[in-house]
């Protein structure tokens, strides 16, 4: 999939509609349009990257930019202390469906494990 056809890209770059709610240089997050539980938020990197397998060492700030916003947003949304999930999905077996490396932020409520 390119650029141009990826629905990430169109939120991040404006040409698509998505409840952005931070964006920076290296990062957006946005609301899940089908969300799992009371908090659930993309969090993707602004530079088109299909998957985990994708990533080079070039982006290990950007990595770390993806961690490090989870966990602000986790405080600006008061999970921090009852606890949250962060899934990465990896492939189409990993359950990956957008092909645009994202993280999901999923808390507000008592998580099950395993997830299935």
């Amino acid at each position: 999939m390119s650029e141009n056809e990826c629905i990430f890209c169109k939120i991040i770059n404006g040409n698509a509609s998505g409840n952005i709610i931070y964006q920076d240089d290296l990062v957006t997050a946005f609301r899940d349009i089908h969300p799992v539980a009371p908090l659930h938020i993309l969090i993707v990197p602004n530079k088109h990257i299909a998957s985990i397998n994708d990533l080079n060492a070039e982006d290990e700030i950007l990595a770390g930019r993806l961690l490090i916003t989870a966990r602000k947003l986790a405080v600006e949304h008061g999970v921090q202390d009852t606890g949250y999930r962060l899934i990465v999905n990896t492939g189409s077996h990993g359950g990956q469906v957008v092909f645009h490396l994202h993280i999901h932020l999923i808390g507000g409520q008592k998580m099950r494990f395993p997830m299935g």
